[in-house]
């Protein structure tokens, strides 16, 4: 459970106070969110990120050089509000344009959406890259309509990147929706989590049994399995993500993301049979990162993502 916490509806908010206390030399608090404490030259594309907080690091954690220059922050499992995403961008534009991601959830895609025309009636330049990554929430031919879950992560790491190396908006917005258009991720779910102060769990899952297709908002899976060895798991997650895997595609960038409560240790034996199965399908793996990225407060379960490379996405992704 979420045991820690003072007022259980002030507990996003304070929690972002925290994290900007600790952080300061990388973040300032702002009312609704965190922009980048560091330099940044007058011209350059700004990307901007977020979504409902208990996601931890998303989004916050994403603020820093070569990454965002700002993260809007709303309420646990809940969109910022329009005024939030609107003040938050407004405080973190450098004259290049502005890039706006987040996850594909309807709250989400309704308010960044409305901040955005607002911005542009003001005369800035802003663009909309909506995350659906989630392959379990939608088949390939309605991608558009899938969640966002730790797909996040790879396509914002890219926007970052390519913005920090200069390029104009037309090109950051071109390379972040190449990344999108080459990005999977399946997860589940050994267990529901708890919002601060609620009595039970969002969602459970039996013993001895574990959720497919988890949502990061405390969304049950779709269907459930009996829970199976590492390999055995390693195999369920790859598969499903390599039915998607674009023809002469031979070199893939990996997250193996931890949801909460799954301990790094379990994350890494995990890894072994998912390096070993994906090398086994004649993928080089670049750079991959194994760790808690996009988290759902203390949910127990695990997700994979693969962002097919090419030389451009490669460049960006390391």
């Amino acid at each position: 459970m979420t045991t820690i916490f003072d007022a259980p509806e002030d507990f996003a908010a304070t929690a972002l106070a925290g994290f900007a206390d600790v952080y300061r030399r990388h973040v300032r608090l702002v009312r609704g969110g965190v922009v980048r404490a560091s330099k940044v030259p007058n011209g350059k594309v700004s990307v901007i990120v977020g979504g409902g907080s208990g996601n931890y690091p998303a989004f916050a954690g994403y603020v820093g050089p070569g990454m965002a220059d700002a993260a809007v922050a709303g309420d646990v499992f809940a969109s910022p509000s329009t005024a939030s995403v609107a003040r938050v961008c407004r405080q973190a534009s450098f004259g290049g344009g502005i890039l706006l991601g987040f996850g594909n959830y309807a709250g989400d895609v309704l308010n960044f959406g409305v901040a955005a025309e607002r911005l542009r009636a003001e005369g800035m330049d802003v663009r909309i890259v909506t995350v659906t990554d989630d392959v379990a929430s939608a088949p390939v031919d309605s991608h558009r309509k899938r969640r966002g879950i730790a797909g996040d992560l790879v396509v914002f790491k890219v926007a970052g990147a390519a913005a920090e190396a200069g390029l104009s908006l037309d090109e950051v917005e071109r390379v972040t929706l190449h990344a999108h258009d080459r990005t999977v991720s399946f997860g589940v779910a050994f267990g529901g989590c708890t919002l601060p102060g609620a009595g039970g769990p969002l969602f459970t899952v039996p013993k001895g049994k574990m959720a497919l297709g988890l949502g990061i908002h405390g969304e049950p899976g779709i269907s459930e399995e009996s829970t199976v060895s590492a390999p055995e798991l390693a195999a369920l997650l790859t598969g499903k993500l390599l039915a998607e895997r674009p023809q002469g595609t031979h070199r893939v960038a990996a997250l193996l993301n931890g949801l909460g409560s799954t301990k790094y240790e379990e994350l890494f034996v995990l890894w072994v049979s998912v390096r070993r199965l994906l090398e086994d399908a004649g993928l080089e793996i670049v750079a991959p990162e194994v760790g808690e990225y996009v988290t759902s407060l203390d949910m127990q379960g695990c997700s994979l993502t693969l962002m097919w490379l090419d030389d451009e996405l490669e460049k960006y992704w390391t």
